[in-house]
Formats: C-alpha cells, structure tokens, sequence
C-alpha cells in the first residue's frame, strides 16, 4: 500500500474543477496542450499550473513534441486511487458484516 502523503497527493490533484474537466477531456485520449486550452478557455500559465499538479500527483504524463507538450493519463495513478478506494469500501463492508 502506498504511504498516506502519496494517497493524499493524488486525491488532492483533483481538488480543482479545471483538473477535474482536464482528467474528463484526456479520458478521450492524449492531447497537445494548446487543445486543452481551448476547451477550457484559459491561458498557458494556468494550463502549465494545473498541469504541474496533475502530473506531479502522478495521474497525468508528460511528453514534449516539438514545441508543445502532449499530456495523457497515467494509468497506474488511476489504478493506485482505485486501489485506495476499493480498500475504503472493502473495509465499510466488513465493518457492516
């Protein structure tokens, strides 16, 4: 089981509604930064922010083509919250047992 800091660093990466359409929109799969402006309608700065969260929670990767950065979602972030989730609810049932 990963530490209580690293858990609370991914669940705190989408405690932001853009982060959570930026999730939402990469579901589709990898998309260029300026893509990812347009739907959101904000700037670089803001972009490169939530980005900086996003990737650094370990939910979303980062690769650099030319001059712009295409993101996508890391799947073993997802799976790691997954995991954590799981073991809440599996841990509610048995209490309930």
């Amino acid at each position: 089981m990963t530490s209580p800091q690293h858990t609370a660093r991914l669940f705190k990466a989408l405690c932001d509604e853009h982060r959570v359409q930026i999730m939402q929109l990469l579901c589709r799969g990898e998309m260029c930064a300026c893509h990812l402006q347009q739907e959101l309608q904000i700037g670089q700065s803001t972009l490169s922010h939530h980005m900086k969260i996003l990737c650094d929670g370990g939910l979303v990767s980062a690769r650099k083509e030319g001059r712009w950065m295409h993101y996508s979602l890391k799947q073993s972030g997802l799976q790691e919250m997954q995991k954590y989730v799981v073991s809440l609810l599996s841990a509610q049932e048995k209490r309930e047992k």
